[in-house]
């Protein structure tokens, strides 16, 4: 096990730091709370149930002012480090699944799993009224996956904007408290007091976690990843060097969590291994900047690229109109045979890393200082 030595940096540290804390509090008053709960009710459906209604505010309104979290817990039970901490009932589903998926993941006779990402937030069954060129160019990647034999799963984000109930709520940034306060999976939701409910990333962590490779299709927005991506990518901090015993820091209790880490965090790297392709694209500037970003991120959660022909950023459609970027994408048969190409890539490596074929050299090397 990987321990950061900080007999050096403890020399200057006479106890474990407090958390800083003095910004302003987002609390609100009764009225405001109410209003903000009840302005969701704005159908004429809901006119004829305001006694309901009333009553239904009334009980959002004492979880919230009780601050009730995570109402249902039971017990963590053997192998936590405090078997008497109550677990909220939704982290212990969420982390059997994700201890499922990697039984399925470390299983040598079952298929080599796939994991296909359509990055981009556009589609017909919203305002945009079309769906968009990721969408077209993962089914390319589909085919050869398919065809490869392989188990593919397909995670479309663009259902963030279009699928009632779908949420991937912001990371609180709790690895930067201290890396223990994080646990693996995310256990700052649901939050029931605040609202923060149906959060999309219990469903996401189990198919990171079977997955043999990943392949991330994804346009440019602003020189930047898509909103729905960098929402993935921020919550899968977790994945890497996340804790995955709540009970050690008695849930999210900061002082705690920054005393574990002084002691000596290993940094677990629950993704290593697991290979990648990245294909961006954008249609006037910073598809390389996207792609590099996405293939950085994934490299230093110990992931593994498939190859060079993997990693694509190209433009489809450059400094030409919006209207006819999908007719462009249509005469492009260069870039599509690229996705192509990308996915066999993906496949071949998949193949060579099952057999044993596929060496990366410096795996076996301590690192000096891990984070």
């Amino acid at each position: 096990m990987r321990v950061r030595d900080v007999t050096d940096y403890m020399k200057g540290v006479a106890a474990t730091p407090e958390p800083r804390r003095g910004s302003d509090s987002p609390r609100l008053d009764e009225a405001e709370f109410k209003r903000r709960f009840r302005s969701q009710y704005q159908d004429d459906g809901y006119a004829s149930l305001e006694t309901e209604l009333d009553r239904i505010t009334h009980a959002a309104w004492d979880a919230y002012l009780h601050e009730r979290k995570s109402p249902k817990t039971r017990k963590a039970g053997p192998g936590y480090a405090d078997p008497d901490y109550d677990l909220a009932v939704d982290w212990i589903a969420a982390k059997d699944a994700i201890d499922a998926a990697q039984a399925r993941h470390d299983d040598p006779d079952g298929p080599l799993r796939i994991l296909l990402i359509n990055g981009s937030s556009r589609s017909e069954h919203t305002f945009p009224g079309e769906l968009s060129k990721s969408w077209r160019l993962v089914q390319l990647a589909r085919e050869i996956a398919e065809d490869a034999g392989h188990k593919v799963e397909f995670l479309d984000l663009s259902r963030l904007a279009s699928e009632y109930g779908r949420h991937i709520h912001p990371c609180k940034a709790c690895f930067s408290t201290a890396a223990a306060l994080c646990h693996w999976p995310c256990s700052c939701y649901p939050n029931y007091s605040l609202g923060q409910t149906q959060d999309m990333m219990n469903d996401i962590y189990p198919l990171w976690v079977e997955a043999h490779g990943v392949m991330i299709v994804t346009p440019v927005n602003w020189y930047s990843p898509t909103s729905p991506l960098k929402l993935m990518i921020d919550r899968l901090v977790c994945a890497d060097g996340g804790n995955p015993d709540p009970s050690l820091t008695h849930g999210k209790e900061a002082k705690e969590a920054k005393r574990e880490e002084l002691k000596g965090w290993d940094y677990p790297s629950h993704l290593k291994g697991r290979l990648f392709s990245v294909v961006v694209h954008g249609d006037v500037e910073g598809a390389e900047n996207v792609r590099r970003g996405l293939t950085d991120w994934m490299r230093f959660m110990h992931m593994e690229s498939a190859g060079t022909e993997a990693e694509l950023d190209r433009y489809i459609g450059y400094w030409k109109p919006y209207a006819t970027s999908h007719d462009e994408l249509d005469r492009d048969t260069a870039v599509q045979e690229e996705v192509r190409n990308a996915a066999r890539t993906l496949c071949e490596a998949l193949s060579a890393q099952r057999a044993g074929r596929l060496h990366q050299s410096g795996q076996s090397l301590k690192e000096p200082r891990p984070k």
